[in-house]
């Protein structure tokens, strides 16, 4: 037996068909992304990278709080934040201008907590929020009369924190470290 080779023909989508497969198919494509996006972000909110620096002052809460929340002064003292501006306020926006590794960076947070000689905490976000996070705190703890245990703290989280951790664990901390120190020292100069 044989087949009229001329009879059978490949079967070859209309070029319509095709177009429509493709079509189809980005929907899912956008939606994988989004899936993958999305669980960056529960991921990387699970596992926030933390910076942290304490110190020890000899001196009361209140008269590290004085320094601390003296943000007029900081560019006679600070070499972290070297400028600051606006209201220490729950619910305002304030400017702190950093120094991080020979730059300056402007950044524009928003006021979380003020408890005189407690607790100062901020929020700072790029436009996005969950892209790239970070709640800085400083925390004051009377650990004796006339002695103060400082924590500066920040917990970053967002997709974009991962790619960040070498500047933030080098920079960013020395920059920490660096403040804390200078607190200290201004602190206790002014109330030996």
């Amino acid at each position: 037996m044989t087949v009229d080779q001329s009879a059978v023909k490949p079967a070859l989508p209309a070029p319509r068909e095709a177009g429509r497969r493709r079509r189809r198919r980005w929907p899912y494509v956008l939606l994988a992304v989004l899936a993958l996006l999305a669980g960056g972000v529960v991921w990387q909110r699970a596992h926030p990278v933390v910076l942290r620096a304490e110190v020890d002052i000899a001196a009361s809460p209140d008269q590290v709080w004085a320094v601390l929340t003296d943000r007029a002064a900081y560019p006679e003292w600070n070499p972290f934040i070297v400028r600051a501006s606006g209201p220490l306020r729950v619910g305002q926006q304030v400017t702190n201008v950093h120094r991080i590794g020979g730059k300056t960076m402007v950044f524009k947070p928003t006021v979380l907590a003020v408890e005189p000689g407690h607790e100062l905490r901020w929020i700072g976000r790029l436009p996005v929020p969950g892209v790239f996070d970070g709640e800085h705190s400083f925390t004051l703890t009377q650990t004796a009369p006339g002695r103060t245990h400082v924590v500066q703290q920040e917990t970053f989280t967002g997709i974009a924190v991962p790619f960040a951790t070498g500047w933030l664990h080098g920079d960013t901390l020395s920059g920490f470290r660096a403040m804390n120190s200078a607190l200290r020292d201004r602190v206790e100069s002014r109330h030996p």
